[in-house]
């Protein structure tokens, strides 16, 4: 039973869903913005996780794995159109919500705002491989792949909160501060999508995608492509916090998830299974989450 319980968490994206709601509101947090209107966060939660459950509910009957949630998905048809019809009935109801609410409001957003949306959903249309085949997929691109995915996450959990702040208080952060959110932000989601690529090692030599891991091989991916990506993010995270003028308790409090991540990177080495993967390694970036809301709520009280 308890396995099940866990299995449905995971599977079925509910983790997922609050993960990018938790990084939103750290984005909140960390760039002085108010938080949006919870019918917001539903529409964001329903989004992303049946955005997820979309994607691998369309595994055709034939379909071969040894991938957990892959056959999870295919002994649970039933339950998962279910879900996704329960995260479609959610979102539809919280972005109507918002309309009716705020509708009046969207005439005042700036150009550049709906540039930067449209980007995000033609990367999120793309690169899951959601749509015909006779589309182009990012995610088979390669070592594109992994930066298209931190790309569509990094926006829909640091460039959304700014939208909708914008849209609805009519606030906007230092630009130039927001950028170096939105870096380190690219670069953790970016760093997260190749220790996933990780456990696909197989399955994405079989298929011939030449993702970092299948051209390098997990160590030299380990030690030439993750570690250096984390001091990337590392140095977006230590230039925002200046010009943010972060006080020391907030700094380190926000240093805690890089440490960590590098601690799991280091033990990548080993083979380890799926459920390791969305609990550790996701769990990094609900880390993340936690330690920059406490960082401010901490130094404000």
């Amino acid at each position: 039973m308890q396995r099940r319980i866990i299995d449905f968490l995971f599977f079925g994206n509910i983790y997922i869903g609050v993960l990018a709601v938790l990084l939103s509101v750290e984005t909140a947090c960390q760039l002085n913005l108010p938080l949006c209107p919870d019918a917001y966060y539903v529409l964001l939660f329903s989004l992303t996780a049946g955005y997820y459950t979309y994607a691998y509910s369309w595994l055709p009957q034939q379909y071969q794995s040894q991938n957990p949630r892959a056959i999870w998905y295919m002994h649970h048809k039933q339950l998962v159109n279910v879900i996704l019809v329960g995260y479609i009935l959610l979102a539809i109801i919280s972005f109507t919500w918002l309309i009716v609410q705020y509708g009046n409001r969207l005439q005042f957003i700036e150009t550049d705002f709906w540039i930067i949306l449209a980007m995000m959903l033609l990367s999120g249309f793309f690169y899951y491989g959601i749509l015909p085949r006779s589309f182009f997929n990012l995610r088979n691109t390669g070592w594109l792949k992994a930066f298209t995915i931190g790309f569509t996450w990094a926006c829909c959990v640091s460039f959304m909160p700014v939208f909708v702040s914008h849209w609805i208080h009519g606030t906007v952060p230092n630009k130039e501060i927001a950028m170096w959110f939105f870096l380190k932000n690219l670069m953790f989601c970016s760093l997260n999508a190749i220790m996933f690529d990780i456990k696909d090692y197989e399955d994405d030599t079989n298929r011939e995608l030449k993702t970092f891991v299948v051209q390098f091989g997990i160590g030299r991916t380990i030690y030439f492509i993750l570690i250096p990506l984390i001091l990337l993010g590392l140095l977006a995270f230590c230039l925002f916090a200046w010009r943010s003028k972060f006080p020391l308790p907030t700094f380190l409090f926000n240093l805690l998830p890089f440490l960590l991540t590098f601690f799991i990177i280091l033990s990548l080495n080993k083979s380890k299974p799926l459920l390791y993967y969305l609990i550790v390694i996701d769990g990094i970036l609900i880390f993340k989450a936690i330690c920059g809301i406490l960082s401010v709520w901490i130094v404000t009280k």
